[in-house]
């Protein structure tokens, strides 16, 4: 009986820092041979490509994967995990990611981790992973995994390019260009001191920024007495 191929899966996010739009987790599944097409492919960590080199690749890739899960997480999930005692942004990832691993039941998953605490992110993950994912998956959780493993920088290409898309559809859909949703950008702080009281649906309300504009306007409009 032939041997049935070794499936590795990677899982990366893109979208963790900025105050608009959502955070998108992809877990890609690759068979272990089809690792060095990646390598051909001139596959990398997204920050370390061009806007174009990663939308080539992400069509690309998309002809080399196994299987695949792709998770869209909007602002206002993003704002209960800060709100329920118990959780932060750091285990609704971990939370998501299991959820992915257990779907995609994979031979090997390679994760990115968020958390400084490497051994406690992972046991969290392990718990919440299903009993069979429990039993075959080898799970590696590592700092820099995107940069150091293939899988994980194809999952980050594929996060990357659907956070960008989005971003830019809801561009098209309120029609204003409010930059790239990082407060670094002018643009995006400039939109949340403008608009976001129009917009709060785009924001991410618990963000301390956020909440600081909105204190801002309450003290001058109390000055204003």
């Amino acid at each position: 009986m032939e041997k049935a191929p070794t499936v590795i899966v990677g899982i990366d996010e893109a979208g963790r820092g900025p105050i608009i739009g959502p955070l998108v987790m992809a877990a890609l599944a690759f068979k272990e041979e089809d690792q060095q097409k990646l390598e051909w492919l001139g596959v990398k960590d997204s920050k370390l490509l061009s806007v174009e080199t990663r939308g080539e690749l992400f069509e690309r890739i998309r002809e080399l994967v196994h299987d695949f899960r792709i998770e869209v997480i909007e602002p206002d999930a993003i704002d209960l995990s800060l709100t329920d005692e118990g959780t932060n942004l750091n285990w609704l990832e971990a939370d998501t990611t299991a959820r992915l691993i257990s779907e995609l039941d994979p031979d090997q998953a390679i994760v990115d981790c968020p958390s400084p605490n490497l051994q406690a992110y992972k046991e969290y993950l392990y718990e919440r992973l299903s009993v069979a994912a429990q039993k075959k998956a080898k799970l590696v959780v590592e700092h820099k995994a995107d940069v150091n493993h293939i899988v994980v920088s194809a999952a980050s290409i594929i996060a990357k390019v659907i956070r960008d898309r989005h971003i830019d559809h809801l561009k098209a859909e309120i029609g204003i260009d409010f930059g790239s949703g990082y407060l670094h950008d002018p643009k995006t702080k400039d939109f949340l001191e403008k608009h976001h009281e129009q917009h709060a649906q785009l924001f991410r309300r618990k963000w301390q920024p956020y909440k600081d504009i909105l204190e801002a306007k309450k003290q001058k409009r109390l000055g204003e007495f």
